[in-house]
């Protein structure tokens, strides 16, 4: 019988740590899923999460995992599909350490992912960038903290990792660009539009000698964390959509107003390259979902079609009596 725990240690400390060099942001997505999987595995099989057993994880528990995932806790096939992505990488990882358990990996190495819908990105149109970055109030410390940090979103479209993770040393002079280490370790330098930097500038005004050496800090001097930021948006999304109603009901997350830079920068420059550079993708293909959502991208298209003629012909309703005499034949 084997422990799980010191395989999920080594895999995550050791191997994704260490070996592979993932983020912390990777690591943490990892921990996370195998979180809900022994949480899951634990209830069912009555026993302590950490005296799990590699044994018990068999391609049955996992795939009941997955659909407990969906059907109990409405995650989407998405989520579905990334929390089978760590589980998989974790049994490669497994079968060259246990040999003898190999059938029972091969089992679930062969789940298969479910296929998923490609729907349009969520993103917010002008006037709702607008009133969300006049929601903070100027007036507060953490007013000035969150102007700076919505407008250097939407600005740079960075990940909330990113923007969480941008140093001091990262910001250019007078606040005119940042320097964010981006997905798979990519840094990139993007420059700021005047109201970003000034606000950008307004805040590092305010936000005092602290030896954290991220920008963005709670009120306890500490790095926001992910979970941090998206309640800052939420609660400001709520606040903008008293003046802007369109914002009710819509999707609001950090990676929203990283569409919505993505679909700035393509509105003004016809150029999806560009937006590519802009948000730091390592493949064209992963940005033509912003070509997809932009609807004027096929209006030019459309203009420069010669549409065929359209039959010419004026519809007239039957007599009703020879309808009414048509019906009971």
């Amino acid at each position: 019988m084997t422990l799980i725990a010191p395989h999920i240690e080594a895999f995550l400390r050791e191997y994704l740590g260490q070996q592979r060099g993932a983020s912390e942001h990777t690591c943490d997505s990892y921990a996370y899923s195998f979180q809900g999987l022994f949480e899951f595995a634990a209830g069912r099989l009555k026993v302590q999460p950490s005296a799990l057993r590699l044994e018990q994880l068999d391609a049955t528990l996992i795939a009941a995992f997955l659909q407990h995932l969906e059907a109990d806790r409405g995650n989407s096939a998405q989520t579905r599909n990334v929390r089978l992505a760590a589980i998989r990488s974790f049994f490669r990882f497994v079968q060259h350490r246990e040999p003898a358990a190999l059938e029972q990996i091969r089992r679930v190495l062969a789940i298969p992912f479910k296929r998923t819908d490609t729907r349009l990105v969520a993103h917010f149109d002008r006037d709702e960038v607008q009133a969300l970055l006049d929601a903070p109030d100027p007036t507060t410390r953490d007013g000035v903290r969150d102007r700076a940090m919505l407008h250097l979103s939407v600005c740079a479209g960075l990940r909330v990792s990113e923007l969480t993770g941008l140093l001091i040393a990262g910001v250019g002079p007078q606040s005119s660009s940042v320097r964010v280490l981006g997905k798979g370790r990519r840094e990139r330098a993007l420059p700021l539009w005047k109201p970003a930097a000034a606000a950008l500038r307004a805040w590092l005004a305010v936000r005092g000698t602290i030896a954290t050496p991220e920008v963005f800090v709670n009120a306890r001097g500490e790095p926001l964390s992910r979970w941090g930021v998206a309640y800052i948006l939420r609660r400001h999304v709520l606040i903008a959509s008293q003046r802007c109603p369109s914002l009710t009901g819509k999707q609001a997350s950090p990676h929203v107003l990283r569409h919505t830079c993505a679909m700035m920068v393509l509105q003004a420059t016809q150029d999806i390259r560009k937006v590519s550079l802009w948000l730091g993708h390592a493949n064209l293909a992963t940005t033509e979902v912003y070509v997809r959502a932009d609807p004027g991208q096929k209006l030019e298209a459309i203009e420069a079609i010669v549409p065929p003629d359209l039959r010419k012909g004026r519809f007239r309703p039957p007599d009703r009596l020879i309808a009414l005499l048509k019906a009971k034949m």
